[in-house]
């Protein structure tokens, strides 16, 4: 909640102007019982017309500002939380979009989503209820109970006691509420990351028949969320029955104390008519204190978890400078790596190598041997738990992120299509020309599909970039990579779907075109990085051969194995359909 209170700061001038609205209003409505109390015991017993018009005038006047006063108020009110919650949603967006990945893996990211948006608005509902009722409810509450005291101290000594009963059924209802919310924005993220996967895999999904086995795993996880749901909704709702139990019981007491005291002429029939209004005034403020409680205790739970996120540290801090002539360009020493972290089975082991300016680095090894883990050390998504990485002698963690990823072009295995045009995947909000574009995108092999496309680079992708082959895909993703002119350039088996010849294409492309430029090649093709100046053989996690193409038939069984597989293939002068 302390983070909430800092984003409410800047916001306090506007905050105390809207609360001494609120007042002012709120009072309003409490003097209106009052002067009908009193019109009707002093006014109406003089028969003075003009008496009467007149402190009906008065009571349309504090009607007039008791509504103006509310709907002002209510309205600063909304407009604070509209513009607290835009802020927290962004804040909180750009700290996700800063998060490690290590601390990604950890909030899971089905959970961020929830936080961004379910746990935003919670907020939003929070802040706008306790402005809107925070301030009007207590003063209802207190203001009834000291005019009622000034009407009839005998009535209201018989209200007040339901108060105490009443208090202590909302504190313990509201203490239990913040654990079954936070539960249940538990089983909200579960929810999110069933259907984020059911969203992202519906194709094969569908391919496997298996609709119907994610139908009732969605189904056993939403009712786990109406399960949480109902716990939470029905700790609340024990709340309302009890304070309507106790103030009914209340009211029959007044009212047949009431009729007592009138009957016996102590009190007067205008006084026991505005304490029923003013014991409904009562009764409505202590159902709101009721909901408030109700909304905080939701809103503290999504509180707490929105300040894990921007509380978290950051852990790619720019260390001091470390730079080492090593004469190579790319260089890792000695690296070991676990995505558990420190003293846990490590996915790699005492990596080292080194590549010179312009060179090509060709990495191959079976699935899970670790060849992307790599690629992440290098772009500083991870760092390692041991060893050095080094880009032109510096080490990556000694080099700011902005400078160090600048550098950079890359395809990932799962890369994403944005549902945009071709050029703005391309561009991808970077200062790109046109004239870049159509280069990266013949250096790419993608011109001769694009120009078939009756709006070309302005042909709309969808999400994901499903109205496109694979391949088309593929070469869209390597135009985007090309076209900044980058140092380093990333291909991470980024040519699973294209033919055998245009991947050829491709890389003579690359080589003629973007001769500066350091290439390295994740690939499970043998005839991708044939021609790359260092290869290296991963299994395990470890380096088992490096050198060429020819010393690795010479020197490398595991390589010469995978090479002898492929044979067949390689020798084919095309291949099957891009897709």
């Amino acid at each position: 909640m302390k983070r909430i209170f800092i984003y409410l700061k800047p916001k306090l001038k506007r905050i105390f102007a809207g609360l001494t609205i609120k007042t002012i209003g709120t009072l309003m409505d409490l003097v209106i019982p009052w002067i009908l109390a009193y019109m009707i015991d002093t006014v109406v017993p003089q028969k003075s017309v003009r008496l009467i018009i007149l402190w009906g005038f008065i009571m349309v006047i504090c009607s007039i500002c008791a509504l103006l006063g509310n709907v002002i108020a209510n309205r600063m009110a909304s407009a604070i939380a509209r513009d607290t919650t835009l802020k927290i949603r962004h804040d909180l967006f750009s700290k996700i979009t800063h998060l490690s990945c290590r601390q990604t893996d950890e909030f899971t990211l089905p959970s961020l989503i929830s936080r961004l948006s379910t746990d935003t608005y919670n907020i939003h509902q929070m802040i706008g209820m306790i402005q809107r009722m925070g301030v009007r409810a207590p003063i209802l509450l207190v203001g009834g109970i000291i005019v009622t005291m000034t009407l009839e101290p005998v009535l209201t000594l018989v209200m007040l006691c339901t108060i105490p009963p009443l208090a202590f059924i909302v504190w313990s209802v509201a203490k239990k509420g913040v654990k079954l919310y936070t539960a249940l924005q538990r089983q909200i993220d579960r929810m999110v990351r069933i259907v984020r996967e059911n969203v992202a895999g519906i194709r094969v999904i569908k391919a496997l028949s298996k609709t119907d086995y994610e139908k009732d795993r969605f189904g056993k996880v939403n009712s786990d969320v109406v399960a949480a749901e109902k716990s939470a909704k029905y700790n609340m709702a024990i709340s309302n029955p009890a304070m309507n139990l106790f103030l009914n019981a209340g009211l029959t007491f007044v009212i047949l104390v009431g009729a007592f005291r009138v009957n016996a002429g102590i009190s007067q029939t205008g006084k026991i008519i505005a304490f029923m209004t003013y014991f409904t005034i009562i009764l409505n403020a202590l159902l709101s204190v009721n909901r408030i409680f109700m909304i905080v205790s939701q809103g503290s739970a999504s509180a707490n978890r929105i300040s894990r996120v921007l509380d978290s540290p950051d852990e790619f801090t720019t260390g001091a400078p470390d730079h080492k002539n090593t004469g190579g360009f790319i260089d890792f020493e000695d690296v070991s790596f676990s995505y558990s972290g420190p003293g846990a089975v490590p996915q790699l082991k005492n990596i080292s190598f080194s590549l010179k300016k312009g060179q090509t680095l060709g990495i191959i090894g079976p699935t899970g041997c670790g060849k992307s883990t790599l690629i992440q050390l290098l772009l500083r998504f991870y760092d390692a738990d041991a060893g050095t990485v080094r880009i032109d002698g510096d080490d990556v963690r000694s080099l700011s992120l902005d400078r160090l990823r600048s550098k950079f072009g890359i395809v990932f295995q799962n890369d994403f299509i944005l549902s945009d045009t071709i050029e703005e995947n391309i561009v991808f909000g970077r200062h790109i020309g046109e004239r870049e574009v159509l280069e990266s995108i013949k250096n790419a092999q993608a011109f001769e599909f694009v120009d078939e496309l009756d709006k070309g680079l302005n042909h709309m992708l969808t999400a994901r970039g499903t109205n496109v082959s694979g391949g088309q895909r593929q070469r869209i993703l390597i135009s985007r990579a090309l076209a900044a002119d980058p140092e380093i350039l990333i291909l991470d088996d980024s040519s699973s779907a294209l033919d055998y010849k245009t991947d050829a294409q491709l890389r003579n492309a690359v080589n003629e075109n973007y001769f500066e430029t350091t290439t390295i090649i994740v690939a499970q093709r043998v005839s991708s990085i044939s021609h790359a100046d260092l290869i290296l053989v991963m299994d395990g996690g470890k380096i088992v051969g490096a050198g060429t193409h020819e010393e690795l038939l010479n020197t490398c069984d595991e390589y010469k194995l995978i090479a002898d597989s492929q044979m067949g293939e390689d020798m084919m002068e095309g291949g099957a359909d891009d897709e």
